[in-house]
Order: structure tokens, then C-alpha cells, then sequence
């Protein structure tokens, strides 16, 4: 679908990163290097999440922004700068997930590394006994959803990540993954409640627990 002016217009005004990759288009590399140094830890994290590695998730990044140089030249603001990239990145993802599958390596969602998250090494379930009987921080709170990501599939994940770190909505989301926004609301409602069941025993836990120093 072509991209019409007026949007072209809105997005070009409205967004700060699509004019400086409307510079990258006219091969100013200063552009490209601050695009880079906003969005790159950003990415990383994003796949990292995704793929399970953070040495694979840094190498993917790589290649994400050796895309968005590669396609400089028939770029067209259809849309905020960020849900582009993150479209991207998104196929990249999926590619690097098939290709681990092909090579039978299906354990690919998260594990420890400098981002702490939990490794799938063991049942999710079994890492809940060794919660210790007392309130949670806030900081523990997040370390513990984003743990917890692991019982999701690729799709749920993607979304949740999109919606959650990201703030996107239903429609930029459902852009990024070529589903309708209906869809993501689906595919979000179903990865909250299996996010709910997983995060119960916790909140039980810490209910019937006391508080420590």
C-alpha cells in the first residue's frame, strides 16, 4: 500500500527519529549514528528476550541496524520511526528462531545473563520454591515478570515485550507483526492469563509469608 503525503507529512513532523532517518536516507552518517546510540540497547534487549542469548541477541542487533542502512534509500515514513525498526526487528527474531529450530535447538527463551533473566534450565514452577517468604520490591516485582516471560510462546512474547517496555499499542503492534489490532488483543488477553497462572504461587507465597529482614 503506497504511503500517501499527508502521512508522510504527519510522521515527518511529529517524529524527531524519522527526520534524522530521513537524514540516514541522504547518507548523513552523524544521523545514523545517533539513531544507533538510541535505539541500540533498546534492540538488544528486545532480542535478547526473544532469542534467549545475549552474544546472539548483540549480533542479531547488529544486523537489524546493517538493514536499516541497507534499505536507507527507499525509506518512507509510513509510520513512527520506532515501530519500522522494531518491524525489523521482529523478522530478524523470527528468522534467527527458525533457524535455531531447524537446528534442533528449541530451548531459546531466556537465560542468565548480564540482564538477570531466568534461564529455562528446570521448570519455571520449581524456581517459585526458592522465592523467599517475604514482600517483593518493586525491582523484584519487574525482574520477576520479566522472568517469567519464558512460558510464552515467540508470538506471546514479542507482543508483551512491544506492549509492555515498548508502550506500544494494539495497532502499532499488530503492525510490527502483520496481525490486526483484534488479533494482538487476543493474543495479549492469552498471554496475560498464562502470565497470571505462572505468577500465582508467588503471590501466594509471599500472602502466607512473613516479612524478613
Amino acid at each position: 500500500m503506497a504511503v500517501t503525503d499527508s502521512t508522510i507529512q504527519r510522521y515527518t513532523h511529529s517524529d524527531p527519529d524519522v527526520r534524522l532517518m530521513l537524514r540516514v536516507r541522504e547518507d548523513d552518517a552523524a544521523a545514523f549514528e545517533e539513531l544507533m546510540l538510541r535505539y541500540q540497547n533498546r534492540v538488544v534487549s528486545l532480542l535478547g528476550h526473544l532469542v534467549g542469548k545475549r552474544d546472539l541477541a548483540e549480533d542479531l542487533a547488529q544486523d537489524v541496524f546493517l538493514r536499516v542502512y541497507r534499505s536507507r534509500k527507499r525509506y518512507v515514513p509510513g509510520s513512527k520511526f520506532s515501530t519500522w525498526l522494531f518491524t525489523i526487528a521482529n523478522n530478524v527474531a523470527s528468522n534467527a528462531l527458525r533457524t535455531l529450530s531447524r537446528r534442533k535447538e528449541v530451548h531459546v527463551a531466556p537465560r542468565p545473563n548480564e540482564s538477570g533473566a531466568l534461564s529455562i534450565d528446570g521448570s519455571f514452577a520449581a524456581a517459585s520454591a526458592l522465592m523467599p517468604t517475604r514482600q517483593l520490591d518493586k525491582a523484584e516485582l519487574r525482574q520477576l515478570v520479566q522472568d517469567s516471560l519464558v512460558v510464552l510462546n515467540d508470538r506471546q512474547r514479542m507482543a508483551v515485550l512491544l506492549a509492555k517496555f515498548e508502550c506500544l499499542n494494539y495497532n502499532e503492534i499488530g503492525e510490527i507483526m502483520e496481525m490486526s489490532p483484534q488479533a494482538i488483543k487476543s493474543l495479549l488477553s492469552r498471554a496475560r492469563e498464562k502470565l497470571r497462572e505462572t505468577l500465582e504461587p508467588y503471590f501466594n507465597g509471599e500472602a502466607k509469608g512473613t516479612q524478613t529482614l
